[in-house]
């Protein structure tokens, strides 16, 4: 089985657990007078892990490929040459998105969303830092804007120990 359909089957499983966890464990925790509305807290997961298994399914039966094509086109990921792609940029930029994660609360939005644009974009080979820079600031100023003034959503912007 193709490098493709391999993936596809583990994100219809992921999609499978997740729709059973929004399906099954997430509305009777709902108090009794928002179990009468017609969107609930879980309708966007469910949503969601129905749309996965869909494309995933797809993927996975091969109904996206022409009948006609034989051959792998040069765009198709060949698993017998994985060693040629940028295995390390992809697995440095998952081990930043962690770190950025557990960043998030203790360094608070602004300074951990900066520090992970500008290391994300170094390790994809920029290496401008007075385009870097400023560019990640103002990313990460206007959505903590946006999130915390336009939708009303706190979100701390700077450390604990800043006390802001």
């Amino acid at each position: 089985m193709a490098l493709d359909r391999w993936i596809a089957l583990v994100f219809v499983v992921f999609c499978c657990i997740y729709g059973y966890l929004a399906f099954f464990t997430m509305d009777h925790l709902l108090p009794p007078f928002m179990q009468r509305n017609p969107v609930w807290p879980s309708t966007f997961p469910k949503l969601l892990a129905i749309g996965g298994c869909i494309v995933g399914l797809v993927v996975l039966l091969g109904l996206e490929k022409p009948e006609n094509e034989s051959e792998p086109s040069a765009s198709d990921i060949n698993y017998r040459r994985l060693h040629e792609y940028n295995l390390g940029q992809a697995l440095l930029l998952i081990g930043l998105m962690v770190c950025y994660a557990l960043a998030l609360r203790p360094a608070g939005f602004l300074i951990s969303t900066t520090v992970f644009l500008v290391a994300g974009s170094f390790v994809l080979g920029e290496r401008k830092w007075h385009v870097m820079v400023p560019v990640a600031l103002i990313a990460a100023g206007s959505i903590w804007y946006l999130v915390q003034e336009v939708l009303g959503i706190f979100l701390r912007p700077f450390p604990y120990f800043m006390g802001v």
